[in-house]
Parts: structure tokens; C-alpha cells; sequence
């Protein structure tokens, strides 16, 4: 489980809910047409959008977000270390054995057992990865998306208790009241988007960019491995993709 992505959304609406309460009553920040406004909106302008599947898919990319932790690059440098001393035990044709979670991975060894040249695998893989972005592009965009609609109905909201309160103006006393609901939908609005859609998405994307790294270190790997198959230039090429300061050492690495 990510913590880092519970701590922080958890903690930003802690810190908002203890200044409403701190600040007065809570109750006055309730109001049940201002959230079917918002909520209900904001999700039939993203089905609008976009097409059921992809909506789908996206919420279950947010909650990959929370219940998955990253994969570090370092580990699978090893996995590739480790497939690398395989192809020189067994020879290439050992690697179609290879039992991994990873679909990417395990077409990149068939594609070197079967005796694939090299520019066929480098379009297979490279046109894979490639639609893996446009995939992962298109769910942060659903995010993107609700994070913009959600203000915007907001406003409409507000929009809406405003033509009511001053379509009935006879009790003075009553506008304060009628305003402070009639900005609820805003507030509603700019909370869903800038602790929740926004953050999200931008999560997603940070965990595409860690995916796609991994997915060239396999790429790359792949490659070396059908050049030269030497461990130490698989190690010195693959660990390039690391900052200097986040890499481990070759002999740390299960190989």
C-alpha cells in the first residue's frame, strides 16, 4: 500500500475539516443539492467525455494509486541481471522458461528465445510501450477532466442559489443564509478538485513515468542481452536510467 498517497490526502482534508470546525459550525457546510450538483455533474460531463470503459478504468488506476506501491527501477535492473546469467547457462532459448508477473517481460523473452532479429523486437517492444502511454494518457486525462468540470458546476451551482435567493427577496434576513448555501456548491467543487482529481491524476502520471522506465529497462535489457549478453555492460547500460544516487551497486543486486 502507498502510504505516502493515504497520508496526504488524508491529511489535507483533516487540516480542512478542522478549520471548518474550528471556524464554526459544521452543519453550515452541508448542503444536499449542492453536492448531487457537483458530484452528479461533474461525473455526467466525464461520461460524456469519455467512454464508459475508460472511466472504469480509470477509477481502478486510482485505487492501484493507493494499494500498490511503485516498482523500483533497482529491482528490475536485477531481474534483467538475473535473465542475463540464465541466457549464458542455458543459452537464449532458456529464457521462454521464464515464469513472471510481468506481460512485457515475458514477451520480451519469447521474443529472444524464439530468435527473434533485433529490429523485430525493437518495434514490438517499442510499439508496446508506446501504447502503454497513450493507455495511461488517457486515464490521467478522465482526471484532468473531472478536475476541470468540477469548479464548473460548482459556479453553476452557485449560479443556481443566487437566481433563487433573488427571486425572492421579501426577508432580508434570510439572504445571508441563502448566499452562504448558494457558495457551498463552489466550495464543493474546488475541494474535488484540488485535493482529490487533481492529486490523483497527477499520481498517476509520476507512476506512469516509473513504469515506463522500468518497461525501457526491459526494452534495453532485451537488446543488450541479445548483443553481447555480458553482465557487467548490461549492468553499466541499464543503471544509466537511474539518478547516480538512487543506483545500487552491481553485487547488491539479486543477479
Amino acid at each position: 500500500m502507498d502510504l505516502t498517497s493515504l497520508i496526504g490526502i488524508f491529511s489535507g482534508i483533516l487540516l480542512i475539516v478542522s478549520a471548518i470546525v474550528l471556524g464554526g459550525d459544521v452543519h453550515n457546510f452541508y448542503s444536499a443539492p449542492g453536492m448531487m450538483i457537483v458530484a452528479g455533474g461533474t461525473m455526467a460531463a466525464t461520461l460524456l467525455t469519455f467512454q464508459l470503459r475508460d472511466v472504469l478504468a480509470a477509477f481502478r488506476g486510482a485505487f492501484f494509486v493507493f494499494a500498490r506501491q511503485k516498482q523500483d527501477p533497482n529491482d528490475m535492473i536485477g531481474t534483467m541481471l538475473k535473465l542475463c546469467n540464465i541466457s549464458r547457462r542455458k543459452g537464449l532459448l532458456g529464457l521462454s522458461d521464464v515464469k513472471t508477473p510481468s506481460p512485457f517481460l515475458k514477451r520480451a523473452c519469447n521474443l529472444i528465445a524464439d530468435a527473434s532479429d533485433e529490429e523485430m523486437i525493437r518495434s514490438t517492444l517499442r510499439t508496446e510501450i508506446d501504447s502503454m502511454k497513450m493507455r495511461h494518457f488517457i486515464v490521467q486525462d478522465v482526471f484532468r477532466r473531472m478536475a476541470v468540470y468540477a469548479p464548473a458546476f460548482g459556479l453553476l451551482g452557485t449560479l443556481i442559489g443566487l437566481i433563487q435567493m433573488l427571486s425572492d427577496l421579501q426577508d432580508p434576513s434570510t439572504i445571508g443564509q441563502g448566499m452562504a448555501i448558494a457558495l457551498l456548491t463552489t466550495f464543493y467543487g474546488s475541494l474535488l478538485s484540488t485535493m482529490v482529481f487533481l492529486p490523483i491524476a497527477g499520481k498517476l502520471r509520476s507512476r506512469t513515468l516509473v513504469e515506463v522506465i522500468n518497461l525501457e529497462i526491459v526494452f534495453e535489457g532485451a537488446i543488450s542481452i541479445l548483443q553481447d549478453n555480458n553482465s557487467i555492460s548490461v549492468y553499466e547500460k541499464l543503471s544509466s536510467f537511474i539518478p547516480a544516487a538512487m543506483r545500487k551497486p552491481m553485487k547488491g543486486l539479486k543477479s
